[in-house]
Protein backbone atom coordinates (compact mmCIF):
# COMPACT_ATOMS: atom_id res chain seq x y z
CA UNK A 1 0.00 0.00 0.00
CA UNK A 2 1.41 3.18 -0.90
CA UNK A 3 1.41 5.80 2.40
CA UNK A 4 -1.09 8.37 1.53
CA UNK A 5 -0.77 11.86 3.57
CA UNK A 6 -3.75 13.38 2.27
CA UNK A 7 -6.01 15.16 5.29
CA UNK A 8 -4.78 13.45 8.04
CA UNK A 9 -6.92 13.67 10.93
CA UNK A 10 -5.70 15.94 13.91
CA UNK A 11 -4.90 12.99 15.80
CA UNK A 12 -2.33 11.31 13.24
CA UNK A 13 -0.64 15.13 12.76
CA UNK A 14 -0.23 15.06 16.40
CA UNK A 15 1.84 12.04 15.73
CA UNK A 16 4.03 14.08 13.48
CA UNK A 17 4.15 17.23 15.65
CA UNK A 18 5.74 15.40 18.04
CA UNK A 19 8.19 14.20 15.57
CA UNK A 20 8.74 17.40 14.17
CA UNK A 21 9.19 18.82 18.15
CA UNK A 22 11.69 16.36 18.34
CA UNK A 23 13.56 17.04 15.50
CA UNK A 24 13.29 20.68 15.77
CA UNK A 25 15.40 20.52 19.35
CA UNK A 26 17.79 18.30 18.21
CA UNK A 27 18.23 19.51 14.88
CA UNK A 28 18.85 15.55 13.23
CA UNK A 29 16.09 14.42 11.37
CA UNK A 30 13.67 11.70 13.14
CA UNK A 31 12.83 8.17 12.23
CA UNK A 32 11.05 6.81 15.09
CA UNK A 33 9.39 8.43 18.46
CA UNK A 34 8.42 7.00 21.87
CA UNK A 35 4.84 5.89 22.03
CA UNK A 36 4.83 4.58 25.29
CA UNK A 37 7.15 5.83 27.47
CA UNK A 38 6.05 3.84 30.90
CA UNK A 39 5.73 7.32 32.61
CA UNK A 40 2.29 7.58 31.29
CA UNK A 41 2.85 9.90 28.68
CA UNK A 42 1.86 7.91 25.03
CA UNK A 43 1.09 8.58 21.88
CA UNK A 44 -2.91 8.75 20.87
CA UNK A 45 -4.01 5.39 19.71
CA UNK A 46 -6.62 6.31 17.21
CA UNK A 47 -3.66 8.85 15.44
CA UNK A 48 -0.76 6.01 15.95
CA UNK A 49 -3.49 3.63 14.42
CA UNK A 50 -4.05 6.20 11.51
CA UNK A 51 -0.80 6.38 10.55
CA UNK A 52 0.23 2.65 10.96
CA UNK A 53 -3.17 2.19 8.60
CA UNK A 54 -1.75 4.95 5.87
CA UNK A 55 1.74 3.13 5.35
CA UNK A 56 3.52 5.91 7.40
CA UNK A 57 4.33 4.11 10.00
CA UNK A 58 5.22 0.93 11.66
CA UNK A 59 3.82 0.44 15.44
CA UNK A 60 5.26 -1.64 18.21
CA UNK A 61 4.55 -1.61 22.34
CA UNK A 62 6.67 1.45 22.60
CA UNK A 63 7.86 3.07 19.28
CA UNK A 64 5.89 4.77 16.48
CA UNK A 65 9.15 3.85 13.34
CA UNK A 66 8.26 6.00 10.23
CA UNK A 67 8.22 4.51 7.03
CA UNK A 68 10.39 6.24 4.32
CA UNK A 69 7.13 8.11 3.36
CA UNK A 70 6.98 9.05 7.05
CA UNK A 71 10.32 10.49 7.22
CA UNK A 72 9.93 12.38 4.48
CA UNK A 73 6.54 13.77 5.95
CA UNK A 74 8.17 14.97 9.23
CA UNK A 75 10.77 17.28 7.13
CA UNK A 76 7.66 18.25 5.72
CA UNK A 77 6.30 18.92 8.45
CA UNK A 78 8.82 20.69 10.34
CA UNK A 79 9.23 22.61 6.75
CA UNK A 80 6.20 23.99 7.03
CA UNK A 81 6.78 25.44 10.69
CA UNK A 82 9.66 27.56 9.74
CA UNK A 83 8.17 28.71 6.66
CA UNK A 84 4.77 29.40 9.24
CA UNK A 85 8.00 31.98 11.31
CA UNK A 86 8.75 33.20 7.94
CA UNK A 87 12.21 31.00 7.88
Amino acid sequence: MAADTNALSDRALSIFAFAAYHHLISGQPISSVVRRDGSGHHADPEGAAEVETRGLATLSDDEITFTEPGVAFVEKTVAAIRQASGR
